[in-house]
C-alpha cells in the first residue's frame, strides 16, 4: 500500500520524542508518501526534535506553544504562505499536573481543571479552526484520545473528563466541517509507554495487565497507531467521520476478564478463604 498519502501535507502537532504516538504517526505517514509539519511543544527539546524530523524530511519545525496565540498564528501563517493548503492534522496535545494524576478526581483544582480542558481539548478546536481553510479540498482531522474518557480509570482523573470533552469536540466539529469535505475522527489508543502516559499514577502497572486482558493478549505498538492513522488521513477513510477509532487490540470490546485469567484469580481468592 505504498503511497498511500503520497501528495499531502500533513500538520502533526507535537511529536515529543521517539515513543510518542505522534512520532509512530509521523514515520508511517512519511512511508506512505506524505509531506509533513512538524512543530514541537512546550517543554520538547528542540535538537532532539530537529534529529527526528530530518528522518522524515519535515518542515515548519517550530516552537507551538497552544497557549500562545503568537506562535500558533506564525505557524499556520508560515503554512499558508508556503503550503497554501492542507489535507491533514493530527492533534496529540495533552496536559495535566502531574500531581493531580493520581488519588481521587475529587480532589481536583480549579486551576488544573481550566488548563487542562485548554491544552487537551480546546487546542483541538483551535486548531481545526485554523486548519480547516487551508483544506480547500478536504481533508482529514485526527486527535488522540483514551478508554478514559468513556469510562472511569484509576488515577486518569480529569484527564478522562477532558478526553470526554474532546471526544464531544470531535462529533461537533465533524458536523460542522463535514459540508466542506472535511473528515473529523479520533484515535482511542490503548495503553503504550510515552512520556504524557507515564505521569499518570500506576501507569506500568497498567501497561503489564493490559497485555494480558486484551484479546491479542499483547502489548501496543506504534506500528500499529501509526497504520490507523495512515488509514484515517488517506482517501481509502473517505465516508468516515465523527467517530472514536480505538486501537487498543480490543480491549475496549471485552466486559470481563479471560477464562484462563478468570480462573487464576478465582483459585487465588479461593486459596485465601
Amino acid at each position: 500500500m505504498s503511497g498511500l498519502l503520497k501528495g499531502k501535507k500533513i500538520l502533526i502537532a507535537n511529536v515529543a520524542n521517539d515513543r510518542s504516538i505522534a512520532w509512530g504517526i509521523a514515520k508511517k505517514a512519511f512511508e506512505e508518501g506524505a509531506e509533513l509539519a512538524m512543530p514541537y511543544g512546550v517543554g520538547t527539546d528542540p535538537e532532539k526534535i530537529t534529529e527526528l524530523t530530518k528522518q522524515v524530511n519535515a518542515d515548519f519545525v517550530m516552537p507551538y506553544n497552544v497557549q500562545d496565540d503568537t506562535q500558533v498564528d506564525a505557524l499556520f501563517d508560515a503554512i499558508a504562505k508556503k503550503w497554501g493548503k492542507l489535507d491533514g492534522i493530527v492533534h496529540a496535545i495533552a496536559f495535566s499536573r502531574k500531581e493531580e494524576l493520581s488519588g481521587r478526581y475529587v480532589d481536583t483544582t480549579r486551576d488544573n481543571f481550566k488548563n487542562t480542558m485548554d491544552i487537551s481539548v480546546f487546542s483541538f478546536v483551535d486548531m481545526a479552526r485554523r486548519a480547516a481553510p487551508l483544506m480547500k479540498d478536504g481533508g482529514s482531522m485526527i486527535t488522540l484520545t483514551y478508554l478514559g474518557g468513556e469510562k472511569a480509570v484509576p488515577n486518569y482523573n480529569v484527564m478522562g473528563v477532558a478526553k470526554s470533552a474532546l471526544d464531544s469536540s470531535v462529533r461537533y466539529l465533524a458536523t460542522d466541517l463535514g459540508k466542506d469535505g472535511i473528515r473529523v475522527n479520533a484515535i482511542s489508543s490503548g495503553p503504550i509507554l510515552t512520556r504524557s502516559a507515564s505521569g499518570v499514577g500506576g501507569f506500568r502497572g497498567m501497561l503489564k495487565l493490559n497485555s494480558m486482558l486484551t484479546p491479542m493478549r499483547r502489548d501496543l505498538t506504534l506500528e500499529d497507531l501509526g497504520g490507523a492513522a495512515a488509514y484515517l488521513l488517506s482517501d481509502l477513510s473517505s465516508g468516515i467521520t465523527g467517530e472514536i477509532h480505538h486501537v487498543d487490540l480490543g480491549y475496549s470490546t471485552t466486559s470481563m476478564l479471560p477464562n484462563d485469567l478468570k480462573d487464576l484469580l478465582l483459585k487465588g481468592l479461593d486459596s485465601q478463604e
